[in-house]
């Protein structure tokens, strides 16, 4: 199957999806067929913080519609925060779409997580996940979210991690762990890798990214249908 991604929102974290993806794919044995599309971080920033919800789905729409030019079977988008206008994309998207988010709760679940801290962009930690968690609890900062997510988003536009972000993050997770409860913290942000990808917090920690594109090479393999997962 061919998978479309929209990507540049952050960029690091659309090499890691493409990277990843060649990974799964090579370990099966299977050809990789990937078209990616760039969106501009920026603009879903905006977006985003200002409430814009048709504009960025609009923008994700023009985008989707190159993604099945080139011959894509369903479309992904590579930001968990971009997923904010998911519904309204939804109702203009030419492709199925595979969310981020869906598959969360249920692998969390499976793997005996009763709550969750998060951490990724203010709307993504505030709404927690957008409301879509149903088998599990989840926490965000209870001191600091603003600038928490306001670091994330930061860094995701440059691209890159600061030794400050990375001990703001650190600290954040800590506490969701000690403070809280949680019994993992989840980088809700698909960049967060720039900060935690090769470190040792002290505490356990999964990356949605790596569900996301677990999910997204199953599709690629045709391991599962589409019908079974796509929006």
């Amino acid at each position: 199957m061919h998978i479309g991604l929209i990507g540049g929102i952050g960029p690091a974290a659309t090499v890691v999806y493409y990277q990843s993806l060649v990974a799964q794919m090579r370990s099966r044995g299977v050809p990789l067929e990937l078209t990616v599309v760039q969106a501009e971080a920026p603009d879903l920033v905006r977006n985003n913080r200002d409430g814009n919800l048709d504009a960025q789905a609009a923008i994700y729409a023009r985008l989707i519609d190159r993604l099945k030019a080139a011959g894509a079977d369903c479309a992904a988008i590579t930001s968990i925060g971009g997923h904010f206008c998911f519904e309204q994309t939804l109702k203009l998207s030419s492709l199925p779409l595979i969310s981020a988010i869906a598959p969360l709760d249920a692998f969390f679940a499976s793997q005996g997580l009763g709550k969750i801290g998060l951490l990724g962009t203010v709307g993504v930690m505030r709404s927690k996940l957008y409301g879509q968690l149903v088998m599990t609890d989840a926490v965000a900062p209870l001191d600091g979210l603003e600038t928490v997510g306001q670091t994330y988003s930061d860094m995701a536009v440059s691209g890159a991690c600061t030794d400050a972000a990375r001990a703001l993050f650190f600290k954040a997770g800590k506490r969701m762990i000690e403070d809280q409860g949680a019994d993992a913290i989840v980088l809700a942000g698909t960049d967060l890798g720039l900060a935690f990808h090769g470190q040792h917090p002290g505490y356990k920690v999964i990356d949605a990214l790596d569900v996301h594109v677990d999910l997204l090479a199953k599709l690629a393999a045709n391991e599962i249908p589409l019908s079974e997962v796509a929006a």
